[in-house]
């Protein structure tokens, strides 16, 4: 190599292509330029006896801004990835007003400038009269896509029926990303919602919710020739019948639905256990585990969705949906791994490869030549206890306040810079838009 390396990161076991090696990576100008052994480097990081990872990517995070900054904004929200070891997230579009034009989108971009502290990419926000505009947003430069909710959430973004639906996936050709929830049969059953009892949740937006709002889309989907998204889903039922329809949907999970189970999570957590879809029970957290171990789910995200301490102390159903977790995305899973429920492996291509190739994300997700610079480093014999001084969200709170831990997260590298490392950020933020194959 006869040009000069910016960095190189040195001594520890470095997660590639081809399988962990005990190998040195090497860095200029941003990008992988070599893995092999580099002894001369104008800056080295001794990782040794530590794991390096791909950059690991969140892909359903709500930051909240522009409208509701006080829940979370983009230079928070972006603060709680890198040190929970996130080098990339894309954001979603149930924002006030929601981010469903050119001007809001470029609005976005501009606000995340330098202030955001990691890679990033924003969802364009559906609706029934901006669908014919749909091919056009989501090539924008920095777009993640087209963001569909069919059942109603936090905000005001909706398209419920077929008809709507259908003008959606007409327009355009990139994965289009769904909230499958049937709006009509959650209307029918908002009588089966118990005054202060978040429990009652799960029953209100039932198994059937989700099912029938899945069958729909898939059905939808396969008429327009349209590749979907399934996002955060919470029933082995929706997973088995995501498996049978592989050429044109790809899905997700989050670790709170792998890790909560309503039997304890509603008596401990009350309100902040609430999140649509629902926190179900221990029955469901062990079907999604069944069908992650058989290769379904292609891709883990947090959908951090934060609100004020006092909007969730106020009594059920009058309390907001959804909770904080892009921070915690990477420790959970890492003590997954830990305790043999996943293979690292695994986790790597949920977090990094999976997100690279369902959503055609340019130099991002793999350790290799020509690649991006980002990192996350791990400290697999460690321990970690989740306390709220370490929590960097607006909102305050973490359903997984004192948890005890395997494994922790020590770095997070983006591009080169070394942007957090043992929980000490770096004096500014250097995050830059995504690029995807379907908007260059």
């Amino acid at each position: 190599m006869t040009q000069a390396i910016d960095l190189v990161l040195t001594g520890g076991t470095v997660h590639t292509p081809s399988g962990p090696a005990q190998v040195d990576v090497a860095v200029r100008d941003g990008k992988i330029v070599g893995i092999g052994s580099f002894p001369d480097a104008a800056r080295r990081i001794d990782c040794t006896g530590l794991d390096v990872l791909p950059g690991v990517i969140d892909s359903q995070v709500h930051f909240r801004e522009p409208g509701l900054e006080y829940k979370e904004d983009l230079e928070s929200g972006s603060r709680c990835a890198v040190m929970g070891g996130i080098t990339a997230v894309f954001e979603m579009p149930n924002t006030n007003p929601n981010t469903d034009s050119v001007m809001r989108v470029h609005d976005k971009l501009e606000r995340a400038h330098h202030r955001m502290w990691c890679d990033h990419a924003f969802y364009v926000g559906a609706t029934a009269a901006n669908a014919p505009d749909l091919a056009e947003l989501e090539r924008i430069p920095g777009t993640a896509g087209v963001k569909i909710f069919m059942g109603a959430s936090t905000g005001s973004l909706l398209v419920a029926h077929d008809e709507e639906l259908a003008r959606v996936l007409a327009h355009g050709t990139r994965r289009v990303a769904i909230h499958a929830e049937d709006e009509d049969r959650m209307n029918a059953r908002k009588d089966l919602r118990v005054e202060g009892d978040p429990s009652s949740h799960p029953v209100w937006r039932d198994d059937e919710s989700a099912l029938l709002a899945t069958k729909r889309i898939l059905k939808l989907a396969r008429a327009a020739r349209r590749p979907i998204h399934i996002l955060h889903v919470t029933t082995p039922a929706e997973l088995e019948l995501i498996s049978q329809h592989r050429d044109i949907a790809s899905c997700e999970v989050t670790p709170q639905h792998l890790t909560l189970r309503g039997e304890e999570a509603y008596p401990r957590l009350g309100t902040y256990a609430q999140m649509n879809p629902p926190i179900r029970s221990g029955e469901h957290v062990d079907g999604l585990w069944h069908w992650l171990q058989q290769g379904v789910p292609d891709v883990i995200g947090s959908d951090h969705a934060p609100h004020t301490i006092e909007e969730k102390a106020k009594p059920y159903p009058a309390s907001p949906s959804g909770m904080p977790g892009v921070q915690t995305l990477l420790p959970l899973m890492l003590d997954h791994v830990l305790n043999g429920r996943m293979t690292l492996a695994r986790l790597i291509d949920m977090t990094s490869a999976g997100v690279q190739r369902i959503f055609g994300l340019q130099a991002k997700g793999r350790i290799a030549v020509g690649y991006d610079a980002d990192f996350t480093v791990v400290d697999l014999k460690g321990q970690f206890t989740v306390t709220e001084d370490w929590l960097q969200s607006r909102c305050g709170w973490s359903p997984y306040t004192g948890m005890e831990l395997k494994g922790r997260v020590l770095g997070t590298i983006i591009r080169g810079h070394q942007v957090m490392w043992e929980a000490q950020l770096a004096d500014s933020a250097v995050g830059e838009p995504l690029k995807f194959a379907g908007a260059l």
